[in-house]
């Protein structure tokens, strides 16, 4: 692990300790005038400690691929504004994170080129634990603080395993959802047998949700770059038709219902969606932790 991300991860954590999730991050940057966009994207990237440098780097030219396909391109124009939102953003354990790009509006060839060069030219890094509920709060919050109005809001995840460091994942996936926000997920099943079985279904059950929330696993981190793809195309197209052929029936629905644990359902699973590693317990939000 590098120790400029535990730097930055000390920083993080300060400033995380020192705002409520409702409050404005001080690491973003002034909101500009309001924009308005088909979709707000937030890609939100896992680089635990699992994640070498070269899975991270086959990651990384996953997201730089889609971004300059055509296909996807051409999904974007095909939109009642023309235009999405997009940020990029690295994570790990809870209060490890990275806004790797800033949010950037993609409506050409050239814009989705100033991102993804952007993107290329920033060095990989890794951290410890995998708090996928820290990635959503720091969505969250990079969401109250953009400057678009977006007709939608979706958070993209990807990571190879389950909650393991900071608070409940389950909490921050339902608030997101009752503020109108999507998760999608993108589970990478390689590495992930040795935590959990099945991680395609831990995501269905434990981390999206959400209208039209969806999972698309990727086998290994080899066949990454084409589930960002179909993903990505979905998150677009807002999953009303099938822009590529064969692309829907690759992505596991949730039949439009927020998430299985929403309304109180049983999982048949993961009824604890936390799992914790050996350095430190679960911590679980209370009443008012929100």
């Amino acid at each position: 692990m590098l120790r400029v991300f535990s730097i930055l991860a000390v920083v993080a954590g300060v400033v995380l300790a020192s705002l409520p999730s409702s409050a404005p991050a001080q690491f973003l940057r002034a909101p500009a005038p309001n924009s308005q966009v088909d979709l707000e994207l937030v890609l939100a990237v896992d680089v635990s400690g699992s994640v070498d440098f070269r899975e991270g780097r086959l990651q990384r030219q996953g997201y730089i691929d889609a971004l300059l396909n055509p296909k996807l391109l051409q999904t974007i124009q095909n939109g009642r504004h023309g235009r999405i939102a997009v940020t990029y953003l690295e994570w790990a354990g809870w209060g490890l994170f990275r806004q790797m790009v800033d949010w950037t509006v993609i409506h050409d060839r050239a814009s989705a080129e100033t991102f993804a060069r952007e993107l290329d030219t920033i060095g990989n890094i890794s951290g410890r634990g995998t708090s996928i509920s820290g990635a959503i709060d720091i969505s969250m919050q990079l969401f109250a603080m953009n400057p678009f109005k977006g007709d939608r809001r979706v958070i993209d995840i990807s990571g190879d395993g389950p909650n393991n460091s900071g608070l409940s994942v389950v909490g921050y996936r339902d608030m997101a959802v009752e503020r109108g926000i999507t998760i999608n997920g993108l589970p990478i099943l390689s590495d992930a047998g040795n935590v959990v079985s099945d991680l395609d279904v831990y995501y269905k059950e434990c981390v999206v949700g959400g209208p039209g929330a969806f999972v698309i696993p990727a086998q290994n981190f080899e066949t990454f770059a084409e589930a960002v793809l179909r993903k990505m195309i979905l998150e677009v197209a807002d999953a009303r038709t099938d822009p590529m052929p064969g692309l829907l029936h690759k992505a596991q629905f949730l039949n439009q219902r927020p998430n299985p644990l929403f309304n109180n359902e049983p999982t048949r699973y993961y009824p604890d969606c936390d799992i914790p590693n050996n350095s430190r317990p679960m911590q679980f939000p209370g009443p008012g932790a929100f």
